[in-house]
């Protein structure tokens, strides 16, 4: 480990370069925790809902963004689940 200390020192020019790597990748850990523990489709355990779209509220924005999101029932869609119900 003291290499490396040693290495910046001599390299200044790698320490920007160094902490834009070091932010992305605390941001990617972030975001991928915070989808993990907030997003109702994303799963860990499969055999305990194999299919977690089934449940999601469809008046509820799944996305990062959404911008002018209206949800409309499919008619067929509605169809076929009351069919197999």
């Amino acid at each position: 480990m003291s290499g490396f200390f040693q290495m910046l020192r001599k390299k200044k020019e790698l320490i920007p370069l160094i902490g834009f790597v070091s932010f992305a990748a605390a941001g990617a850990a972030t975001a991928s925790v915070y989808f993990l523990l907030t997003k109702p489709d994303v799963i860990l355990n499969k055999t305990r809902n194999p299919e977690p779209w089934e449940k999601l509220d469809p008046s509820k924005p799944q996305k990062l963004i959404t911008i002018n999101q209206q949800w409309k029932p499919v008619e067929e869609l509605q169809l076929v689940k009351s069919l197999t119900k």
